[in-house]
């Protein structure tokens, strides 16, 4: 192209945006026109937090953390000799019963072969828990007390820590289940810190009585805890403010520090907690463009 007095003009070619190209002639590698932020959004995937939404999802951590004060109490009032061996059993008994009830009405279909296979497996680890109380009465004999209750109050934490307060690895009765790392130690934590604080008791059939006591609230509590939570949630809540009621009391007659730390503590995850996420969403800037990783979508159904 020539301009009107005669000399020739030379033409720019249009930039363009290349991911892979190497250089484009004329141009700098780090070059960008007007067009570069037309496609940034900002805050696209940052989620509008609700304050009593974000309080009602933090009832399922209190709750668990009601459950697991009731048995340090429970294990208080057993070391103290203050509860007695047939009395255990009866609440063992009783909680049986009452998990056994939850499971059977909220799940669904019922049916007898699912009835049996309750049964037969609640039999099989009484039998082999009565079984191995002798081995648990005398298995930390040579150990002292100082330690053993160090270990146990730090399984304890451990177990509380790990905990999977989501439920994402629970699932009903008969469905797979492939629970996570961190929730197979979370188990095993309050297991052996359960072993420790039964083999200081002085009998066999106690060890017997809070070692049941002990499984059946860590290994079925969750369990009971997600079906009724999937059954009717205002349900989940009024057991789950039931619980906080229930516990707070025997705490306080128990002992009036631990009282005031885990009403500081449901106090610190029930209204703190969510109100410092609300507030801290006011920060989150989020900024996303074409420059971002491409994210590759398969679809499994061709």
């Amino acid at each position: 192209m020539k301009s009107s007095d005669g000399n020739r003009i030379r033409l720019q070619p249009m930039w363009r945006k290349v991911a892979y190209g190497g250089r484009q002639p004329g141009y700098d590698d780090n070059h960008t026109d007007e067009s570069f932020l037309e496609e940034m959004v900002m805050n696209a995937n940052v989620v509008k937090r609700d304050l009593l939404k974000v309080m009602i999802d933090s009832v399922s951590i209190s709750q668990y953390l009601c459950i697991v004060a009731l048995v340090v109490s429970t294990w208080t009032l057993t070391l103290n000799l203050d509860i007695n061996e047939t009395t255990l059993l009866k609440l063992d008994v009783g909680l049986l019963l009452v998990g056994f009830s939850v499971l059977l009405l909220t799940t669904c279909p019922f049916s007898l072969k699912l009835l049996a296979k309750y049964v037969l497996n609640i039999s099989f680890f009484i039998s082999g828990l009565y079984v191995l109380a002798p081995i648990y009465h005398t298995l930390t004999r040579s150990i002292s007390s100082d330690s053993i209750w160090a270990l146990a109050v730090s399984l304890l934490l451990v177990h509380l820590f790990l905990h999977d307060y989501s439920g994402s690895t629970i699932r009903p009765p008969g469905a797979l289940n492939n629970p996570k790392l961190t929730s197979n130690i979370s188990l095993n934590a309050s297991i052996v810190a359960s072993v420790l604080v039964a083999s200081r008791l002085p009998s066999r059939l106690h060890v017997f009585a809070i070692m049941l006591f002990s499984l059946q609230v860590f290994l079925f509590a969750p369990l009971i805890t997600f079906c009724v939570k999937k059954y009717h949630f205002r349900l989940h809540l009024l057991f789950s403010f039931a619980l906080m009621v229930v516990t707070l009391s025997v705490t306080y007659q128990l002992h009036r520090m631990f009282f005031i730390l885990l009403l500081a503590l449901l106090v610190f995850i029930s209204i703190v907690c969510p109100y410092w996420l609300i507030r801290i969403q006011e920060y989150k800037f989020e900024i996303n463009g074409p420059w971002d990783e491409a994210k590759l979508c398969f679809d499994i159904t061709e």
